[in-house]
């Protein structure tokens, strides 16, 4: 396959390289990741600057390597539209220094890269290690190989992306695969103020992990038992449940609408 990897913590991410090594195995690879790290740039696009890119050597396992100045979704877009010379047959990001669980996916680059993909008709998966340490990518890189030879036989429903987390293991066999679903994860957000040289107040944003899941079906949980997590997920954010509710409320209050075309039938 001609895959393409990028990621949200730069082209020289030791993630990104030992995933790139390990797909060039079997694969044609092409890496276009941001020149630095962009983490918790969620889906952002640059719009209001131009974009640069510079070609990078990664080795001679890997067809091509670029680096862009923009985010995680811009590089998906950019390489997609102007740098390589076919469609990509699948889109892998990462792999993440840190995990992606739960509401994390919302503000993650990483997931926004491997989301761009599907919106552009791309099979895709985001991967991250569960640790914020560098020890770990190559157990996550060989699972990441055997994902993407199932992801070839396999075709996911439209805009549908993995998202995968594996737990920090730094040898032995591959862990466990349980197949799951977004957890309970949030932060306890804290905003510290500083003074900078000319005496203005800042602002450094902190804060701590708040896990309160316990449901064995979860990506939060699942990682927290040593099990690798794969939830399918997508950009529809509509909650197709509550359309009728809603639908009534705006009847009630005598608000200007319409049929659905259910009603209308």
């Amino acid at each position: 396959m001609r895959i393409l990897v990028s990621n949200d913590d730069g082209i020289l991410a030791p993630g990104i390289q030992a995933l790139a090594r390990s797909l060039a195995t079997r694969h044609e690879v092409h890496v276009v990741a941001p020149d630095r790290e962009r983490s918790a740039t969620g889906h952002a696009l640059t719009l209001h600057k131009p974009l640069r890119v510079e070609k990078v050597d990664l080795g001679d396992l890997v067809a091509s390597a670029h680096a862009v100045n923009g985010t995680p979704s811009d590089c998906v877009k950019i390489a997609v539209g102007a740098l390589l010379p076919d469609m990509p047959d699948l889109v892998l990001s990462g792999i993440n220094r840190g995990p992606n669980l739960g509401t994390d996916v919302i503000y993650s680059g990483t997931v926004s890269a491997a989301l761009e993909a599907t919106i552009l008709g791309i099979p895709a998966a985001a991967l991250s290690l569960a640790t914020f340490s560098d020890i770990g990518y190559e157990v996550a890189a060989e699972f990441a190989l055997d994902l993407a030879d199932m992801l070839g036989d396999h075709r996911l429903p439209p805009k549908v992306l993995l998202n995968v987390n594996v737990p920090r293991r730094e040898t032995g066999p591959v862990p466990d695969v349980r197949i799951t679903r977004l957890g309970d994860r949030r932060y306890h957000d804290s905003f510290e103020p500083r003074l900078d040289p000319r005496g203005r107040t800042y602002y450094w944003l902190a804060g701590e992990v708040v896990e309160n899941e316990e449901s064995p079906e979860t990506d939060v949980v699942a990682i927290r038992e040593g099990f690798i997590s794969i939830t399918p997920i997508h950009h529809d954010m509509t909650h197709h449940a509550s359309i009728a509710m809603v639908r009534s409320w705006r009847d009630r209050a005598g608000l200007p609408g319409e049929l659905s075309p259910t009603e209308r039938n």
